[in-house]
């Protein structure tokens, strides 16, 4: 894979943060950078990223596997993460996680039909005393979902789409 000189730019910014000898530690932001302009991390921008960082394939894939807000795979508009940790099972977590699936037609990290939406359990997304909570496109989060909130909230976002 071979990106484009403004997205290798956009790569030096975030190396030339950190030392010369430290530059894998921008491994993050050069996998949000790559995920924001294809909307996913596919395996061959891990390798070409794990390449331009001097680092192994494996140590990307390893980020982009243990951090839920990267995408391994093509995802709707609107990504939405429903907290399933403990606590938030405690207080109808699963329960709000059937509930949207069930609502939308989709199963556990499905995509609608139409691509507007993909679901996916999340884990602890630090909100416990909110719970149930959700987590929109990795940057919204929504507290004390119950069943009438999101149905609101998919109507909300249905309309955003269209």
């Amino acid at each position: 894979m071979k990106f484009s000189d403004d997205t290798l730019a956009r790569f030096a910014h975030e190396v030339a943060k950190y030392p010369a000898e430290q530059k894998q530690s921008a491994v993050m932001a050069c996998l949000a950078i790559v995920q924001h302009e294809q909307g996913y991390v596919s395996a061959e921008a891990e390798n070409a990223v794990a390449a331009y960082l001097g680092m192994p394939p494996i140590a990307v894939h390893e980020v982009t596997t243990f951090y839920n807000m990267y995408n391994q795979q093509p995802v709707g508009k609107f990504k939405l993460n429903v907290c399933t940790n403990l606590p938030c099972q405690l207080r109808d977590g699963q329960t709000a996680l059937d509930h949207v699936c069930q609502r939308l037609g989709v199963e556990p990290y499905g995509s609608t039909e139409d691509g507007v939406f993909t679901v996916q359990p999340s884990e602890c997304l630090g909100a416990c005393a909110d719970a149930p909570v959700m987590l929109v496109n990795d940057r919204q989060m929504l507290s004390f979902m119950s069943p009438e909130r999101m149905d609101e909230l998919l109507e909300m976002l249905k309309k955003a789409a269209a």
